[in-house]
């Protein structure tokens, strides 16, 4: 269950960043209140998560895959470019997130 929680905070986490961005600096009130309570969401599951998963493998899977989530989208929401060499670095947390998954921490 314990990776469950995990994926559910990182789609949080993406949610938290696009919606921090839609604030505008916390300018705008609806999405500024959004960035706030999506936070806390995925924080909540975040921690649920580290109840079975080491904190330093679980934090890291969080924030990589949420990288990895915010590029992407980023991409084809606002019309980000999309190099080699950001293709390179997901690749690369790709490859980290496994390797972490792989080393049985849960």
């Amino acid at each position: 269950m314990a990776w469950v929680y995990l994926a559910i905070a990182t789609v949080f986490e993406i949610a938290f960043a696009l919606c921090a961005n839609a604030s505008q600096g916390f300018t705008r009130l609806g999405y500024s209140i959004l960035t706030l309570v999506i936070g806390a969401g995925g924080t909540f599951f975040l921690s649920m998560a580290l109840i079975s998963i080491d904190v330093g493998v679980g934090y890291a899977i969080w924030t990589g895959l949420g990288s990895v989530g915010i590029v992407l989208l980023g991409t084809v929401l606002f019309k980000e470019r999309l190099d080699w060499r950001k293709l390179l670095g997901i690749a690369t947390v790709i490859v980290g997130v496994v390797g972490l998954e792989l080393s049985g921490s849960a």
